[in-house]
């Protein structure tokens, strides 16, 4: 009797659950991801699930169609999350796609289809890796989401491309700028990624694509000084010696090649080589990006303030400048690199005043100012985005201010030079 109860279920229930291989789209090696694929009759609906399987279509008759023994554990995985699948389809009733989602995926907060636990991990991972303002900048992001979403959780199916620009209206309504809402969502797209990856999302459900949403990418701002505006800087007299220390370690980023003041605060004495100083930026040292070494040839400029400031000390482990001495806790070490940056913006921008120079400088046009003159006089983009260790030229095109009149009338003139 109750196996006649079970077969009338199966005929009566408005939906079917099955593995399935899908063959839209072959990857690179030729092979199909296997999901897991729920139709529903009313309304006409199917969703497919991705697993962490490919196969061929020969290796997937040898794994579910007609198995063999090559593929057992494979087929005995599948078979689990069949079970599964259909083990929680049974207890919605009626059966609504939406709250089978939720309970198969996001069912509870230790669910891998929650988006606040992905950020956790990276916050986590940053942290390790004491990159403290990625760190902190995916707190912020989630801090954001999570209020304008009004839940505690997140999950990946509620990120639409109608959500996310409704998260950008709500920013845009509060007064935030284009640029901090980039800021926010670029973490929610790396996460989206790192869950694709994982499988625990379909690509489908990408939302950051052209014909769904777009992250606001607002132009920037040029920040390069010209020539004449350096060598007034340069040749200036500062009035005392904290403007003497700021116009030192500006001019140092500049001449390194645009160097941050954190790369430029952890360099160490290891990091000279006879002629040169190599190092990796700390932004690309901890990613799967190409960690080709900066080398920037180590000229009199260079060698005078190394001089000056540096450790006395200059065993190779010893860091160049002094200011991080002895600090092991990272976030100890954020706050003083914090600490020093703001130091040097603050006196060099009054410097800057004194010798006539009205921009509102900081640390970051050293390193606008290194890429728009070392192609204004003649280097290469390519040498500048080598320099810069940049992935692509796109991003050192955004660092060039372009050319100035004079040299735009110079080329104008050689035109016609036959």
């Amino acid at each position: 009797m109750q196996n006649q109860i079970d077969t009338m279920n199966d005929f009566t229930r408005d939906y079917t659950i099955s593995i399935y291989l899908d063959k839209r789209r072959a990857k690179k090696n030729g092979k199909y991801p296997v999901k897991l694929r729920v139709f529903t009759s009313s309304p006409r609906q199917q969703k497919l699930y991705p697993t962490k399987y490919e196969f061929t279509e020969a290796e997937f008759d040898s794994v579910w169609i007609k198995p063999t023994k090559t593929f057992k554990e494979e087929r005995l995985s599948l078979q689990a999350i069949d079970k599964k699948a259909e083990e929680v389809a049974k207890t919605i009733n009626p059966f609504i796609l939406s709250e089978f989602e939720n309970s198969l995926f996001g069912g509870n907060s230790k669910s891998s289809n929650v988006v606040n636990n992905y950020y956790q991990k990276a916050i986590e991972k940053y942290n390790k890796n004491e990159q403290i303002s990625t760190a902190s900048n995916y707190y912020l992001s989630l801090k954001s989401l999570l209020k304008y979403h009004k839940k505690s959780t997140i999950e990946f199916y509620d990120v639409t491309s109608d959500w996310l620009k409704g998260y950008e209206r709500k920013m845009l309504a509060d007064e935030k700028s284009s640029a901090t809402i980039g800021i926010y969502l670029r973490p929610l797209r790396a996460i989206f990624n790192k869950a694709i990856k994982d499988c625990v999302i379909d690509i489908a459900h990408y939302p950051f694509v052209k014909d769904k949403y777009v992250i606001p990418s607002p132009k920037g701002v040029k920040k390069a000084l010209s020539k004449e505006q350096l060598k007034v800087l340069y040749e200036g007299k500062p009035q005392n010696e904290q403007q003497e220390l700021s116009k030192a370690f500006w001019f140092f980023s500049y001449a390194c090649n645009g160097i941050n003041f954190k790369d430029m605060l952890n360099l160490k004495y290891k990091n000279i080589d006879k002629e040169n100083l190599i190092f990796v930026r700390a932004k690309t040292a901890n990613t799967n990006k190409a960690k080709e070494p900066i080398k920037v040839h180590l000229n009199d400029y260079l060698r005078v303030v190394i001089d000056k400031y540096g450790n006395k000390d200059k065993s190779p482990r010893n860091l160049i400048f002094p200011m991080l001495n002895n600090i092991k806790d990272p976030k100890e070490k954020k706050r003083k690199l914090q600490n020093f940056t703001r130091l040097v913006n603050q006196h060099f921008l009054k410097y800057s005043k004194i010798v006539g120079i009205d921009e509102k400088i900081s640390s970051y046009w050293a390193r606008h100012s290194f890429a728009t003159n070392a192609i204004r006089n003649g280097a290469s983009m390519e040498f500048v985005s080598e320099a810069l260790s940049h992935s692509n030229l796109n991003t050192t095109k955004g660092y060039f201010a372009g050319f100035d009149d004079e040299k735009k009338k110079e080329i104008s003139n050689k035109l016609m030079e036959f």
